[in-house]
């Protein structure tokens, strides 16, 4: 490979309201001396065309309709002036009602020629919170700045939350607050409202019913409850109204650090930082109202608000770009069963490292089921920093944590898969390998590879004699 070069990448996301593709110009350079192993990473990005924003096209009201959604890709394809060919990356993210395991099946059929290679991942409230707070600049802003900050992803049908304490994400959740939870017609005739919008409106004295005409100071009157609610969220206050509107598969948000500033992205954040002239139901729902509301709430008074770079494509803003590296060379694996594709990452922090290497598996217990609740992938990589001396009770005691877990919830048949930054694989896998499974299990353990959460990592044959291990780790690219 040359020092530096270039691919192009393409992002296609499909939200429960939304659907857009993004290309990007992806630059690559060889880090690593002229006599080293190669170490290749993105060292610059440049977003060259944004499709429209596209109404996801639905069979009903959570199924996606594949045909469509190819034809629209297909669309973006040639006003771009880019082929399939021309593409040598990229991610397709499901969100939000559409996150189903049918659905990323639908997608992954019908967009075979397009991102046959691609990561195709539908993402759960939770990791969808984490993805839009990356793709807003909420995260870059909180390490820049080393402060909290939360992002409020603002959609169609929920709001996602995160909240980032110098780029750690420290807590998560969703509620079923949205834009296009009560629309209308051209006649102002409601046609739809949901059941989280009848709770909110009976506990503020108002009933509006599917039928009758819009009125603007009521609906007005459920945005500023919602605005408030959003506030009592973040504020930690245990409003009784928060637990009944939480969506189904997300986290409670807890965060025991106060938020210091605020981000908003997502379809409404527009309407809360730019509004604009003209009739309050002209996209036919809530969206325009929710946003003047929140824009008078105590988020605006009792927060420092930061502008997001990126609103309603948040989400994804570059898409799947590949780094290829290679692993350590004392590394463990007790049979080939390489190649391995497109195998996401959960990656533990250091007090959930720390617990590990102590022996106390509950931490990671829970975290693992929650990726697995978040995820329609049977396989994962458990990733962790790693220590660069440790001692031999400490490889010991978290080997028999991690195989007591990793065996305890990975399906039949799947292999244990371990990455660390610290050089500390082969005696790592060696001490899990002896340790009796409910189930015949591969070890594989690795070190010297650098990933995050979101990334999704393949695994090529070994190489120079078995020692060292190709690794592409296809990350999200956010802007």
């Amino acid at each position: 490979m040359k020092d530096e070069s270039t691919i192009l990448s393409v992002g296609i996301d499909i939200g429960t309201s939304t659907t857009q593709v993004i290309f990007s110009r992806l630059t690559f350079k060889n880090s690593a001396g002229y006599f080293a192993v190669p170490h290749i990473a993105i060292v610059d990005k440049e977003v060259v065309y944004k499709s429209g924003i596209y109404t996801t096209p639905l069979e009903n009201r959570v199924m996606i309709d594949g045909v469509r959604v190819r034809e629209i890709v297909a669309g973006e394809f040639q006003k771009a002036g880019y082929r399939p060919e021309d593409t040598q990356t990229g991610a397709v993210i499901i969100t939000g009602e559409s996150a189903r395991k049918e659905n990323s099946e639908i997608v992954l059929q019908e967009l075979s020629d397009f991102a046959g290679e691609f990561v195709v991942s539908t993402a759960g409230p939770d990791l969808e919170a984490i993805i839009a707070g990356k793709g807003s600049g909420a995260r870059q802003y909180s390490v820049e700045h080393q402060c909290r900050v939360a992002n409020l992803d603002i959609g169609g049908g929920t709001t996602n939350l995160v909240l980032f304490d110098s780029g750690e994400v420290i807590g998560k959740g969703c509620l079923d607050i949205g834009g296009r939870l009560i629309k209308m017609g051209a006649d102002r005739k409601i046609e739809y409202i949901s059941d989280s919008v009848r709770k909110i409106a009976a506990a503020e004295g108002v009933s509006p019913e599917v039928g009758n005409r819009a009125d603007y100071s009521e609906i007005f009157q459920i945005g500023r409850a919602m605005g408030e609610l959003l506030y009592e969220w973040l504020t930690g206050r245990k409003h009784p109204v928060l637990k009944a509107i939480r969506t189904p598969g997300s986290s409670e948000f807890l965060a025991d650090k106060p938020v210091q500033a605020v981000c908003f992205s997502g379809g409404v954040a527009d309407c809360i930082y730019h509004p604009a002239d003209g009739a309050w139901d002209r996209y036919g729902d809530m969206g325009i109202i929710l946003g003047e509301a929140i824009r008078e709430s105590r988020l605006f008074t009792d927060f420092r608000v930061i502008e997001a770079k990126e609103t309603i494509r948040a989400t994804v803003v570059g898409a799947g770009s590949y780094t290829t590296s290679v692993s350590g060379s004392t590394i463990t694996y007790n049979r080939d069963v390489f190649p391995l594709k497109n195998v996401p990452v959960l990656k533990l922090n250091g007090d959930e490292q720390a617990a590990c290497f102590s022996g106390n598996s509950e931490i990671l217990r829970e975290k693992m089921a929650w990726m697995q609740n978040q995820s329609d992938s049977r396989q994962m990589i458990l990733a962790m920093k790693g220590k660069n001396d440790p001692s031999y009770m400490e490889i010991k005691r978290l080997a028999a944590c991690l195989v007591s877990v990793l065996d305890a919830l990975l399906e039949r048949g799947q292999p244990m898969i371990v990455v660390l930054e610290c050089d500390m694989a082969k005696a790592l896998g060696q001490m899990m390998m002896p340790i009796e499974t409910a189930y015949p299990r591969d070890v594989i353990c690795i070190d010297s590879v650098q990933v995050d959460q979101n990334d999704f990592v393949d695994m090529g044959k070994p190489l120079v004699d078995g020692l060292v291990i190709p690794v592409v780790v296809k990350t999200l690219i956010f802007g």
